[in-house]
């Protein structure tokens, strides 16, 4: 199995957008543990409050901090330009579903145009950028009616609610610039821009990892639910997801980086998935109830009832089961998902048992990427 190399990242320059965030935070603490010089690109203000960028000082580990939104795209030019990194990793977005309806708008101009506004910034003032890793989603695939199977990086792209269609078009947009931009000075086609850089999407979902505060996630939203002795409100409990730890995903994104600067770059510049083991694909239903045996109090099955309630708030169609064949990142990179769904459950309510009882969530958070590394 390739992992991160410690040699590779040690006072590599990484331009991080989004890294206020829960993945970007995470990503942010495993960069600095190797050593890294990592310059975050963020709005001032974290996603969420608590944040784990915030409790684990991931701010004041930081090479630099740029407060920019990635809308802003001469702002976002500039960043580039200045920062000189040799390594981009493009996290910032907007990724909740149900926010994507309320604001369909805003998740368009973060998830396409801010993309867009990262890799003009790389075209034109990214002559040090060796490597660019955008990360999408698995909900950037169509859900054709009656395909059951796992998803593959060469099935339709689509999405039927404003989210999962911006994140198709985020791929649409970095394969785009792929072939029109950064191949041209390694292999001759294109237009020559003078920026060798090599570009690959990483799509991943369903993670799951201590810090994590969003609105309308299954696993933040049980921790609340655990700390009012109320039980969890659900949407679909029998629902599939490809559930894995946050660091899974995470380390792919490292090796695929890693790869992008190696001597098989050229291969590595497409779109890889990122999924859990087939096993570790399980029903909402058996997250809630595999956390609350885990939690130190029981507190979320009151009343002798299952542990949920039915969310009955409008929420877009979803499918039955989504399913990530990650064949080819296994294949043609050397990565595989480091923890199963047990061990992860396991890391997510230690996680979260430390924070109530007021440790040091930097040091648990960092010692968290140890032990998976």
């Amino acid at each position: 199995m390739t992992t991160t190399d410690p040699d590779f990242w040690r006072d590599r320059s990484v331009l991080l957008t989004g890294h206020t965030g829960f993945k970007g935070a995470w990503l942010s603490l495993w960069l600095q543990s190797l050593g890294a010089r990592v310059t975050g690109l963020a709005p001032a203000t974290a996603p969420t409050e608590p944040s784990l960028y915030a409790l684990a000082r991931v701010g004041e580990h930081m090479a630099g901090e740029l407060a920019i939104d990635v809308r802003d795209a001469s702002a976002v030019q500039e960043a580039v330009r200045s920062a000189r990194p040799d390594i981009v990793l493009h996290l910032a977005a907007q990724p909740m579903v149900r926010l994507s309806l309320r604001a369909p708008a805003l998740t368009f101009e973060v998830n396409v145009l801010g993309t867009v506004n990262l890799l003009e910034a790389v075209r034109l003032a990214g002559e040090s950028v060796q490597a660019v890793v955008v990360v999408t989603s698995d909900k950037c695939y169509a859900n054709l009616p009656g395909v059951v199977r796992r998803f593959v990086e060469d099935d339709p792209l689509g999405g039927r609610d404003p989210y999962s269609s911006s994140k198709a078009c985020a791929e649409l947009v970095t394969a785009a610039y792929r072939e029109s931009f950064f191949s041209a000075p390694c292999d001759g086609h294109g237009v020559d821009t003078g920026v060798c850089a090599h570009v690959a999407t990483a799509r991943a979902g369903n993670v799951i990892g201590g810090g994590d505060f969003g609105e309308d996630r299954l696993v933040p939203d049980i921790m609340r639910a655990h700390d009012a002795g109320r039980p969890v409100e659900v949407r679909n409990p029998d629902a599939i997801r490809p559930w894995q730890h946050v660091l899974n995903p995470l380390g792919g994104y490292l090796v695929l980086a890693q790869s992008l600067c190696g001597s098989d770059a050229h291969a590595a510049a497409r779109a890889f998935n990122f999924g859990p083991r087939p096993e570790d694909a399980r029903t909402v239903l058996e997250i809630v109830q595999r956390l609350d045996g885990l939690l130190a109090d029981r507190r979320t099955r009151l009343g002798g009832g299952p542990g949920y309630e039915l969310d009955d708030a409008a929420h877009p169609p979803e499918a039955s089961r989504l399913e990530l064949d990650s064949t080819a990142a296994e294949n043609q990179l050397g990565w595989r998902p480091g923890w199963d769904l047990d061990e992860a459950l396991v890391r997510v309510a230690a996680w979260h048992e430390a924070h109530r009882r007021g440790e040091d969530m930097r040091r648990t958070s960092l010692e968290q990427i140890a032990a998976f590394h």
